[in-house]
């Protein structure tokens, strides 16, 4: 997911420089969905994962 929302922002800000404006807007918010979605996939998963490991 953090891969995906980089490579959107890099292509916003690419888009931007070149002055295409809508496509900057769209690849940005695309960006952040993807990052907000990493980052709540990323505290599920740590939430959820600490309670399955016991020591012996």
């Amino acid at each position: 997911m953090f891969r995906w929302a980089i490579i959107f922002a890099v292509v916003a800000l690419v888009a931007a420089l070149l002055g295409l404006g809508g496509i900057a807007g769209l690849s940005a918010d695309f960006a952040k969905i993807l990052l907000v979605i990493g980052v709540v996939l990323f505290i599920v998963a740590f939430v959820f994962g600490r309670g399955r490991r016991t020591l012996p």
